[in-house]
């Protein structure tokens, strides 16, 4: 089974788990077994896998990684919210955060290191892309966070809410979807994970036909296309007509719904009139809106709107029968509120670079 470099069972569905182990001529069989150990018990040292043979645990630990994001830093909020800092193989920096009581319990995670999109926002987008995340680190940071929160035998949700656009980075994504998924690992069902995403259309349609497929999220924050194109800089590729066009034919089980998430700036995109264009926008989806005030932050040329301007707008679009919420930010005090996650990176794009590369990698 010895092979030139080591294999990562990090990075491994357990279909090519199996198929790793049959052609090292090892039953399939005990590919269940490690992934149990490696998700669901969170153990990655070979030899501590009782139940496996004391000469297959040999075997496996001299030819097998497990990579695991390390925990370089963790802050605990006033809230209960906390804020984990995890260093990758590479030594760059990502973070993950535990928001408790929500009413489950929901880790955020990453997908990227920085983000491309460059909302104008969002602290993330000031970081510019560094690199994409691979499946095994986007699925280690739930691993970590339920070792380090003694939390194995607990139920959770997952939001992909993190550092990064989720499908700016689809196949990793997808493939840490899956591996979580697994029934004989952690078995995170589709119902209880949430990707969001400001509407990176390919990607987007590829998405309506996954097996997989987790709820959706849309990134709105815009009732008008020059808006939005100064918010959210993809929309210049990706207008929200064709966006919403997009989500009006997106595969929906009977009582699920599009989220689309709104953050609220003050005397920008909170307006009533704005409330009014956006009932208009959502007409004929299956639509929930989530409002988000700005969380504010250095570096962000914006202010949070007063309680009266959010109410005003949530009033607008409940009177018009629109499902509303006002989300309460949690983690501000440690900035691990949307829109607040930065690390520090050596290795940049130039200023501007972000979007062109997107452009020609979308």
């Amino acid at each position: 089974m010895a092979t030139a470099l080591r294999t990562d069972a990090a990075e491994l569905e357990l279909a090519e788990l199996e198929d790793y182990l049959t052609a090292a001529s090892v039953p399939k069989f005990h590919a269940r077994q490690i992934f149990q150990w490696i998700y669901a018990r969170g153990v990655t040292d070979f030899n501590a896998m009782t139940d496996l043979g004391r000469d297959l645990r040999g075997q496996l630990a001299r030819d097998l990684d497990v990579s695991t994001p390390a925990v370089a830093r963790h802050e605990r909020s006033s809230d209960g919210t906390t804020k984990f800092l995890l260093q990758l193989a590479d030594d760059h920096l990502i973070e993950s955060v535990f928001i408790p009581d929500t009413p489950s319990q929901t880790f955020c995670i990453s997908t990227q290191v920085g983000c491309a999109m460059r909302c104008a926002f969002c602290l993330t987008g000031k970081m510019g892309i560094v690199r994409n995340l691979t499946a095994g680190e986007i699925a280690g940071q739930v691993r970590v966070l339920l070792r380090a929160l003694n939390m194995l035998d607990q139920r959770f949700n997952i939001v992909l809410m993190g550092m990064g656009e989720p499908l700016h980075n689809y196949d990793a994504t997808m493939k840490a979807l899956r591996i979580l998924g697994e029934e004989h690992g952690l078995a995170v069902a589709p119902r209880r994970i949430t990707l969001s995403t400001v509407g990176v259309l390919p990607a987007l349609e590829r998405l309506a036909t996954e097996p997989f497929m987790p709820n959706l999220a849309i990134s709105l924050h815009s009732t008008t296309e020059d808006q939005r194109d100064m918010l959210v800089p993809i929309n210049r590729k990706y207008g929200l007509k064709e966006l919403l066009d997009a989500c009006r034919k997106f595969p929906l089980k009977r009582r699920s719904r599009i989220t689309f998430e709104y953050v609220l700036l003050d005397s920008v995109n909170d307006t009533p009139e704005d409330a009014r264009r956006l009932v208009k926008l959502l007409h004929g989806i299956k639509a929930k809106v989530n409002l988000l005030p700005l969380n504010e932050a250095p570096g962000i040329p914006f202010t949070r709107p007063s309680d009266t301007r959010v109410n005003r707008f949530a009033q607008v679009l409940a009177d018009h029968g629109v499902t509303v919420s006002v989300r309460r930010s949690r983690g501000r005090d440690i900035r691990a509120a949307c829109g607040q996650l930065i690390t520090e990176s050596s290795r940049r794009l130039a200023p501007g670079a972000q979007l062109a590369q997107l452009m020609e990698e979308s």
